[in-house]
């Protein structure tokens, strides 16, 4: 048994080693930054014409950039600071740079350590106080004389989990600092996200924005082909594969992330199964299996208390294909009884559906109701095996799911 478990692992793995599908499969994921970027050509000069002071010692503007998930926005930032600081180190000029994602990095303390750790400053993860390990970094960072750009991605989740303590500290940096320079390039797909901030953080921002359009399905169909030809070898790639891989993707609002990964999972999906060529087939496979992972990775990391609310959706929509929120929040209600915990206000539960929405696992619409004022319908925006799966993976609810006796 052991013998042909090892015969069946060693034929996976050759079978890895030596791809009949991909040549770099490495060029379809989202982070890898490409020599061109199709399409974004207006966005790429307009960054670069704002950052480009930086060249001359003085310091940029902040900006804001907006636009949907998978609409280039993080791609063109880091292109744009490649060839800045490229050009900055032919002219003598020190520009640093320091890119951090504010979902992973989700504490105004953590952040302040990456943007440290891009000045070679290493401080401890835990013992300083926020504001004692903000004035190391300041020092540290006057020190270099440099013109500093953080570019902080998903600023919005920031804000909204610890207040935007974070951008009043940097855009009064400048007032701090004698020899460099702060600028602040903050990355969203909100668009009211600077209109909810501080009116004194408003005003120190004083910032640029650059709105990202979604890419439609010829756009999306150009990017395929540029990747593929780098990631597959040649002939793989059956007839409309590339095409639809851009029509699924355009159809959820011009998602360049989502039609690179689909191309991808599709490949791979093919290679697992033997095949000589990626099919149709395997891109709708591809479709699923992203679906399925990408809810059960946000299910799964969700509150207790938003398990319950999402899972308080899923039973109600099941029977009637809609919820209010009072119907769920009553629903909820009677969920937190049954494990003899203490329910959150309806107020906190409303915060936790329009996280939800946010996450794009329910879609949640606010409908007049005449004199009644107004409610919100939510409905499912995932398959509901899926949720219904990633929620029984917690077993307090798997109890809830339990039929009462």
């Amino acid at each position: 048994m052991v013998s042909r478990a090892s015969d069946i692992l060693e034929m996976i793995f050759e079978r890895a080693t030596s791809s009949s599908i991909f040549i770099n499969r490495e060029v379809l994921r989202p982070d890898y930054i490409p020599d061109e970027l199709p399409h974004r050509e207006e966005q790429i000069a307009r960054l670069g014409s704002i950052l480009a002071p930086a060249l001359q010692g003085a310091r940029p503007s902040n900006v804001f950039i907006y636009g949907l998930t998978g609409t280039g926005k993080t791609a063109v930032t880091k292109f744009v600071l490649k060839k800045l600081k490229q050009k900055a180190l032919q002219l003598g000029v020190n520009v640093i740079s320091c890119y951090v994602n504010v979902r992973q990095d989700d504490t105004t303390y953590r952040v302040i350590l990456r943007l440290s750790e891009c000045l070679g400053l290493r401080l401890p993860f835990t013992g300083l106080s926020t504001a004692e390990a903000y004035r190391r970094f300041i020092e540290a960072l006057d020190a270099k004389s440099a013109i500093f750009i953080s570019v902080l991605d998903e600023i919005d989740f920031l804000v909204r989990k610890q207040g935007d303590e974070l951008l009043y500290r940097l855009t009064r940096g400048n007032e701090e600092l004698a020899h460099s320079k702060i600028t602040v390039v903050g990355i969203t797909n909100d668009i009211k996200l600077v209109e909810n901030l501080d009116p004194r953080v408003r005003s120190s921002l004083g910032e640029v924005e650059i709105v990202f359009p979604p890419y439609n399905a010829v756009q999306l169909e150009d990017i395929l082909r540029q990747r593929a030809k780098l990631a597959f070898r040649p002939g793989v790639l059956g007839e409309g594969v590339i095409q639809l891989c851009a029509a699924l993707a355009a159809r959820e609002h011009g998602d360049a992330r989502r039609a690179l990964d689909l191309l991808r999972v599709a490949g791979e999906i093919a290679e697992r199964e033997g095949s000589s060529k990626v099919l149709l087939e395997h891109v709708y496979k591809a479709r699923m299996e992203i679906e399925r992972d990408r809810v059960s990775e946000v299910v799964q990391t969700l509150p207790l208390h938003g398990k319950l609310i999402l899972y308080s959706i899923l039973s109600i929509t099941r029977g009637q294909g809609s919820a209010t929120t009072g119907e769920v929040y009553n629903y909820y209600r009677a969920l937190c009884r049954r494990l003899g915990i203490e329910s959150v206000t309806q107020r906190r539960a409303s915060d936790i559906i329009s996280e939800l929405d946010m996450l794009g696992v329910i879609n949640a619409r606010i409908v007049s109701r005449g004199r009644y004022g107004k409610t919100r319908i939510i409905s499912l925006a995932a398959p509901y095996e899926a949720i219904e799966a990633a929620l029984l993976e917690d077993p307090r609810i798997r109890l809830l799911a339990l039929p009462r006796h």
